[in-house]
């Protein structure tokens, strides 16, 4: 009897047992739907899902946070050294921006003195509110010759060259129309300082050996501006203003400006 109650039991069982492909068909979407993974939860019929992901740790945040106040601090005191280059080469010729305001003007003579230099020269496009070009009178090279003069320079040393281009690359244009005149009164030249103002030194140097030519050894000499202290030149407006324009004015001609012969 007992035996036969056993198999009775197992039949029953057997009978109350669903097989998989039944429960499939009592809830088809249970059938149909990917199973999630533990990472990811859903809700609002999927519009929503939780993920779990890596995410920083304060160790990796403080890391990054000195890594940036360091990269501020080598700018706040590194960018304007780079900026205002001062790198004279042995020669014979100066050149004067000749926009620059009147301390660069005399430190300018200063040097031509100082280092027993041939000639000077100085270069400039139209000036400033003019609306172009009107005559080379008009122009920064002349301003800056006529304030070289007065600084005591004889005028049969003083070339003025200027250039008729006003508005963007000025400096380039400045350094083409030199190359032009050297070309033109057949001057030889293989090397020469230009001498202008603080930031805008570096830049001043890279446009000029564009325009010159690998032949030509450019140096530069960088006068800082005495309304403000070079080595806190956050602490003021003009410096701010210095820094952030030249900044970018060397970017671009270093990686966008393409020269023309």
């Amino acid at each position: 009897m007992k035996s036969i109650r056993i198999i009775e039991s197992t039949r029953a069982g057997e009978t109350n047992r669903e097989h998989p492909l039944d429960q499939s068909k009592k809830n088809p979407a249970a059938g149909n739907r990917p199973a999630l993974s533990k990472k990811e939860e859903r809700a609002f019929g999927g519009l929503l899902t939780r993920r779990y992901r890596w995410v920083l740790s304060f160790k990796a945040k403080l890391l990054i946070l000195l890594a940036l106040l360091t990269l501020s601090l080598i700018i706040l005191f590194g960018v304007y050294p780079f900026l205002s280059l001062t790198q004279p080469v042995d020669a014979n010729i100066l050149v004067v921006e000749g926009w620059v305001h009147p301390y660069a003007i005399q430190a300018g003579a200063e040097e031509f003195r100082a280092r027993h230099y041939r000639q000077i020269f100085t270069t400039g496009g139209p000036v400033v509110g003019r609306g172009g070009y009107i005559n080379d009178y008009q122009t920064s090279a002349s301003t800056g010759a006529d304030l070289l003069k007065k600084t005591g320079i004889p005028a049969e040393l003083i070339q003025m060259v200027p250039s008729h281009i006003i508005g963007r690359d000025r400096t380039y244009s400045s350094a083409i129309a030199l190359r032009d005149w050297f070309r033109s009164h057949d001057v030889q030249v293989r090397s020469l300082n230009i001498v202008t103002e603080g930031a805008h030194a570096r830049r001043t140097r890279l446009l000029f050996e564009q325009a010159l030519g690998s032949d030509v050894k450019v140096g530069v000499i960088a006068v800082p501006n005495p309304d403000f202290d070079a080595r806190r030149w956050w602490l003021y407006s003009e410096g701010a203003e210095d820094v952030v324009e030249e900044g970018i004015g060397y970017i671009y001609a270093k990686l966008f400006f393409h020269p023309r012969q």
